[in-house]
């Protein structure tokens, strides 16, 4: 049978969710705490297939996977016992059965990404590596209307080469953003890209982008410039990891896949509910 599990983690600790030798991804500690759970059953590692391949450092309130496995318990148990064997900063927070022709990657027709901005004169520490940092100087606050407005030319289908990592594996650079909304509350500026898919790094590169446009280095039709160029080199620098989160997959309602908890998380989630 098939199943899918709904997984939060704080990726500060990790080496991001694909499987290495060193063992210090997501994917290698969810792997392993399910073969723990299922134990002697098991005929063969399992393996699992992710909704998104999160980098280094990235966190995620709604990453969706998907399993083979011959064994029958009931969900909560699923939930319960792999729980068990995972460190505390990765949960399972829901698990569903779903059709063998159920796909995690393949089957999700969009992403969510929301990237947590503080800007006051220094950084939080108790949040440290859950948020970003940008520092301003008093009575020189980033110019959110630019950003929003620089924002709008990155909706619909366009080449995100400019935004595009050296390293990336996907087979185009095409992409569509449904939605870029722009979030103010004080020194807090969230970020929230919806698409169909990302390319690696391409929300960081966005970011520092939008904030060269914010501290009024460049004007917000820059953006629709650099989109044009197809050129990296004249983007803005990739912004740090720690404020990036997968917020949520959308997948057909067929398969009925439950929508994340959000309430747990140090996001604003009366802002959120906005979009």
């Amino acid at each position: 049978m098939r199943i899918a599990l709904g997984l939060q983690y704080d990726g500060t600790p990790y080496l991001g969710w694909q499987t290495q030798t060193s063992g210090q991804t997501i994917q290698d500690h969810i792997e392993h705490a399910l073969s723990q759970f299922m134990g002697e059953g098991v005929q063969a590692p399992i393996k699992t297939v992710t909704a998104g391949r999160t980098d280094t450092g990235v966190h995620a309130l709604g990453q969706v996977i998907h399993f083979d496995t011959e064994i029958v318990r009931p969900d909560h148990a699923w939930m319960k016992g792999v729980n068990a064997f995972l460190p505390p900063t990765i949960a399972v927070q829901w698990v569903k059965p779903v059709p063998d022709h159920f796909d995690a990657r393949y089957l999700a027709y969009e992403r969510t990404y929301c990237y947590a901005l503080f800007t006051g004169s220094f950084a939080p520490p108790l949040l440290n590596g859950k948020v970003g940092f940008f520092p301003v100087a008093p009575q020189k606050e980033l110019n959110v209307q630019a950003m929003q407005e620089a924002a709008q030319y990155l909706v619909g289908e366009h080449d995100f080469s400019s935004f595009r990592s050296s390293e990336c594996q996907s087979s185009t650079p095409v992409k569509t953003l449904y939605q870029v909304a722009i979030l103010e509350n004080g020194p807090w500026i969230y970020y929230v890209f919806r698409g169909n898919a990302f390319l690696h790094h391409m929300v960081r590169n966005l970011v520092g982008s939008l904030l060269l446009v914010g501290s009024g280095k460049e004007s917000p039709e820059w953006m629709k410039t650099l989109l044009a160029a197809k050129n990296r080199s004249l983007a803005g620098a990739t912004f740090m990891a720690d404020g990036l989160y997968l917020l949520r997959v959308g997948y057909p309602e067929q398969f009925e896949i439950p929508e994340p908890q959000l309430a747990n998380s140090c996001l604003p989630i009366d802002l959120l509910s906005r979009i």
